[in-house]
């Protein structure tokens, strides 16, 4: 749908003419200005670092996005990921509607708990317990506390760039919008909490072991993306995860990894059987809500009941395992080909399907981009991948900070005139879902073709 053309839209249930293609969408972000930080309730939303403002979103249906002036994109952003069918898919729409009619909360246990927690266990190595909460972050302070008590000690260590949330204690050098924000560890977080997280480069088994060695017996955990995926995606290097596992069991710690964006993404059993490495604790988010607010973590039994109330480490929530969320986490699985019995191997057909148009697609960018003689770097980790505009190789933190972000900037505002809609960050993976077919691939690449070129002009 070109930009700039009239067209009648619907507001609040009566049709406005709209002579701006983005009239309503200024209108209404204006306001929320005034009422929310920003306009937004998640900061990189507001576009801060690209430019602009950003469509008001109407609704999605597939693979694209259509905002309250009409305008349709094509999606990469996926809700930051969960949604691996595609927006609004028709299954999971029926399931909630059915979920809706039973009731949308009971603060009670569920059969729905239990059938989403079975899948869990079966697909994931390393789970043989799982919890629910309402968030990633929710389940990476939850495991880590739970690392904390398991072990007695109170040091963690994640890495540069990594982001596990917003919790206390882990927005030290973060990726994902701190990175994009360009933010100094946040304010309001106590320097006394700050000095228990310890600070490694993403790739760098040297440092991990010099931090271990000037802390003997005092990190409960070492807390990871294994692949990161939140200063762009960033693969571990060639036995980076299992030499993380060599060291934490060797100094008596935790290795939790952070799976919210890579679980269920990568494949049925995520990052760890991707790579054959399992951790003690595993944080999982994201597809496993199906789009609805989600959380989990989990590991081995005798790690696990030390929560209560069988064990003594605390955590609680009202809306956890809220029967929705679960609903629609249950039926994203059975459509991916993971509702199998017990003891049966997973269908991961869709798993295949995804790799295959993310690959076209990420291999047709690079070709449009070196015939413009744009230097990026494209990374990309199955279903999910990051345009860097520099011309070295991105392997960590550092080196994703090097990429040309008023470049990038330049190409999303390029790539959102012609209906691509982009994370809206340097720093963020795109992502792409069962709905994506090859003609959105060919309009994308086709798109991007003109925008590397502008943004050369």
């Amino acid at each position: 749908m070109a930009w700039g053309r009239s067209r009648c839209v619907a507001k609040y249930g009566k049709l406005s003419l709209v002579t701006d293609a983005h009239e309503r969408s200024q209108q209404i972000f204006e306001a929320s200005r005034a009422l929310m930080p920003g306009g937004v309730n998640s900061p990189v939303r507001a576009y801060q670092a690209v430019g602009g403002e950003p469509p008001v979103i109407a609704y999605g249906r597939g693979p694209r996005l259509t905002d309250v002036d009409g305008n349709e994109y094509i999606d990469y952003v996926l809700s930051w990921g969960p949604l691996i069918l595609g927006h609004a898919h028709p299954g999971v729409v029926e399931i909630l509607q059915r979920a809706a009619e039973r009731g949308t909360s009971f603060g009670a246990p569920t059969e729905l708990e239990a059938e989403m927690a079975r899948l869990v266990v079966q697909a994931v190595p390393s789970i043989e317990m799982v919890r629910f909460v309402n968030s990633g972050t929710e389940a990476t302070m939850s495991a880590l506390r739970l690392a904390r008590g398991h072990t007695g000690r109170d040091l963690i260590l994640k890495f540069e760039g990594g982001y596990h949330g917003h919790a206390d204690g882990l927005l030290a050098r973060a990726g994902s919008g701190v990175a994009t924000l360009g933010l100094p560890d946040s304010p309001g977080v106590p320097k006394a909490f700050a000095e228990q997280t310890l600070l490694a480069p993403y790739n760098d088994l040297a440092a991990v072991r010099a931090a271990f060695t000037g802390h003997p017996e005092e990190i409960a955990c070492v807390i990871v993306e294994p692949v990161a995926a939140n200063m762009g995606v960033v693969p571990p290097a060639e036995g980076f995860l299992e030499g993380l596992r060599e060291i934490t069991r060797e100094h008596g710690a935790l290795l939790v990894f952070d799976e919210v964006i890579t679980g269920f993404r990568l494949g049925s059993g995520g990052a760890q059987a991707l790579f054959g490495v399992e951790p003690d604790l595993t944080c999982l988010g994201k597809v496993i809500g199906g789009g609805l607010p989600v959380g989990a973590y989990g590991g081995s039994r005798a790690i696990m009941e030390r929560m209560a109330p069988t064990g003594d480490v605390y955590q609680a929530g009202t809306l956890s395992g809220n029967p929705m969320a679960m609903a629609a986490g249950i039926g994203t699985l059975g459509i991916l080909g993971l509702m199998t019995p017990p003891g049966q191997p997973a269908n991961d057909g869709s798993y295949r399907k995804l790799d295959d148009v993310t690959k076209r697609l990420a291999d047709q960018l690079a070709v449009v981009a070196r015939r413009a003689e744009v230097d990026v770097q494209i990374n990309r980790v199955g279903s999910m991948f990051t345009v860097f505009f520099t011309d070295e190789p991105v392997r960590d933190y550092a080196g994703a900070k090097r990429a040309n972000t008023e470049r990038f900037a330049r190409f999303h505002r390029a790539m959102l005139k012609r209906g691509v809609y982009l994370p809206p960050s340097q720093f963020e993976a795109w992502m792409v879902s069962l709905a994506h077919t090859e003609a959105d691939v060919e309009a994308t690449v086709a798109a991007a073709a003109e925008a590397l070129n502008e943004v050369t002009a």
